[in-house]
């Protein structure tokens, strides 16, 4: 089993009555620039980069970041500025981008330069997972979500190319062409830096990464315990169909983590951050969340059957803990739904979001370190033979 922290970055002073949801409808696209405080920010920001630098000393296998725009949830635009950043100040733990949207972009070249740099200046160190980005994305970057599938296919495919063909080749496709495509530098890695892909409820998405030509890792992110198992299970079964068994280290689990000294402790700590994440900073307006065009019918079919379990507003701190939206507990607690979850899902990749809402910078310390003494370890003894 490998523990990956995983970090949002997100804006923790949300106007005083934002409970007022006609108000405020969505934490993303149309909430006002004005509450951010750049002063603030800049001491929010270099606290992120402590937590995240911190997780290398306390043993974690890597650290994750990833790319939203406009929005209080996760201030973290440019996701290879910031593992830029972290390239220089770790010497072990895997950087993670989890992920570049990749139809978000003007060009798959210049996300295929970044992260070839970034691989070679930490010798090795890099993850690159693709994302396509979510619906709220499209309207802030003025993007048309119905191209957002094919962009990202043929994005993927033309970064693929420029990591392991030499160059120069042409390439010409439907959103993306260049005469030349000669990437400097290539990455260090090969034949490229590992993938990862965060999904929300794509058949397609999972069969894509199963198929042996890719053989990504597949991240749950925000669901059920019962959802995860569903795609973890048709992973598994796109592998058996495809003539090959699936590794536990091709599934992963994003979760956000809270290590109190007692269940009633940590409850008490954690439980208003937890509601933050998924009652304000994962407020979103529908239209803009599922525009037309973004999901294709069959994904949209599957969220609106499950569109009770996605309503996080709607759920209260126990019901969230309960169904597995997030684990919050004693170590023991903790560590023991972490084994079941990896026993009974079969995966191998965990990534704890031990920050989350507006926890202060001493508590995620302190709950980072707790998860990695009193929980990490002792998973790491006990899963040794997962391979």
């Amino acid at each position: 089993m490998r523990f990956y922290n995983f970090h949002l970055m997100p804006w923790p002073d949300l106007p005083a009555d934002y409970d007022d949801i006609e108000k405020y409808p969505s934490a993303w696209v149309t909430l006002s620039n004005s509450y951010y405080d750049p002063k603030k920010g800049h001491k929010v920001y270099n606290e992120y980069l402590d937590q995240l630098e911190y997780a290398e000393e306390l043993g974690y296998d890597g650290v994750c970041v990833n790319e939203h725009h406009q929005n209080a949830y996760g201030t973290m635009p440019a996701p290879n500025i910031i593992a830029a950043m972290l390239a220089r100040r770790t010497e072990k733990i895997k950087i993670c981008l989890v992920g570049n949207g990749l139809p978000l972009r003007d060009h798959p070249i210049r996300i295929a330069e970044e992260v070839a740099m970034l691989d070679v200046v930490t010798g090795g160190r890099i993850i690159s997972g693709f994302v396509r980005g979510i619906g709220d994305e499209y309207t802030s970057l003025g993007i048309n979500p119905t191209y957002s599938h094919e962009r990202f296919k043929e994005a993927h495919d033309l970064i693929i190319r420029s990591w392991t063909e030499e160059g120069p080749f042409s390439f010409y496709g439907k959103h993306y062409e260049a005469r030349y495509v000669n990437v400097w530098p290539r990455p260090l890695q090969k034949p490229h830096p590992p993938i990862w892909v965060p999904g929300f409820g794509s058949r397609e998405t999972v069969e894509w990464c199963a198929h042996p030509e890719r053989m990504y890792a597949y991240l749950a992110v925000f669901m059920p315990d019962h959802m995860i198992k569903m795609f973890f299970d048709l992973y598994r079964e796109s592998a058996e169909t495809f003539g090959y068994s699936a590794s536990p280290y091709q599934m992963g689990h994003l979760v956000p983590v809270y290590v109190g000294e007692t269940d009633e402790k940590a409850e008490l700590e954690a439980a208003e951050h937890v509601l933050w994440l998924y009652h304000y900073g994962l407020r979103h307006k529908w239209e803009q969340f599922f525009p037309p065009g973004y999901a294709k019918p069959e994904a949209m079919q599957t969220i609106m059957e499950n569109a009770a379990e996605l309503d996080f507003a709607s759920f209260d701190f126990k019901t969230l803990n309960d169904k597995g939206y997030c684990i919050v507990g004693s170590a023991d607690t903790v560590r023991e739904r972490l084994a079941g979850y990896s026993r009974d899902l079969g995966f191998g990749l965990v990534l704890a979001l031990t920050h989350f809402g507006a926890m202060s910078h001493e508590q995620t310390k302190g709950n980072m370190a707790r998860f990695a003494t009193d929980v990490m370890g002792p998973l790491r003894e006990e899963f040794s033979d997962m391979v």
